[in-house]
């Protein structure tokens, strides 16, 4: 994989994202989950956004995972991940946590992502994404979100919304740790700048393993 930082009119391209809102992110993530194909484009928008208010109300979240550093991020297409077992573990990619900060410098970001940001909002996000996969904000979210699947008389049965959990955690570590635009936004800029090797597209640079 190559990951070098893009000319200046990559540069350009990627300061561009800037001027497109948080949510706007979460609709894209949405839209690129198969799941998804050929939903309203409005409801993905209200999916988006209440994930988005979603996280950012959540309380902080204490992680409590091992956290393990590595550096063949670039290569993987990742920035971190969260493996349960043997024991739950927060992988950080140096690597690609390295050329996130070069990036924010070169597009005159730090006013958004302070230094070390980045890190602390990596951890953050995969510390909350527990609670969003097993704990009560799991089904408060789906209820939020108003994704009905079955109705049968009193009883209302909502559906889980793929990606929106993602949208949440994302919200989640812009509030927390105080960060003036969404991780996505540098996510999007992340990918002008990292090539996938053939065969592997683009995805989420947070990654899950049980």
């Amino acid at each position: 994989m190559s990951a070098v930082l893009p000319d200046r009119a990559g540069l350009a391209a990627a300061g561009e994202l800037a001027e497109l809102d948080d949510v706007e992110f979460g609709v894209r993530l949405l839209v690129n989950t198969p799941t998804h194909a050929g939903r309203d484009a409005e409801l993905l928008r209200h999916w988006a956004r209440t994930a988005d208010a979603f996280g950012a109300a959540l309380p902080p979240v204490k992680a409590s995972a091992r956290i393990v550093e590595s550096e063949d991020g670039l290569a993987r297409g990742l920035l971190a991940r969260y493996s349960s077992r043997p024991v739950p573990t927060v992988e950080l990619f140096t690597d690609t946590l390295a050329l996130a900060e070069e990036l924010v410098d070169r597009l005159g970001w730090r006013h958004w992502y302070p230094a070390g940001s980045v890190r602390a909002a990596a951890v953050a996000h995969e510390a909350v994404h527990q609670q969003l996969h097993h704990g009560s904000a799991k089904k408060s979210l789906k209820r939020a979100l108003g994704h009905v699947v079955l109705r049968a008389g009193r009883h209302t049965v909502h559906g889980h919304v793929a990606g929106a959990d993602e949208i949440a955690a994302h919200s989640h570590a812009r509030a927390v740790c105080g960060l003036g635009r969404s991780p996505l936004l540098l996510t999007a800029a992340l990918a002008l700048a990292v090539e996938p090797p053939p065969g592997r597209p683009q995805g989420s640079p947070h990654g899950r393993k049980k």
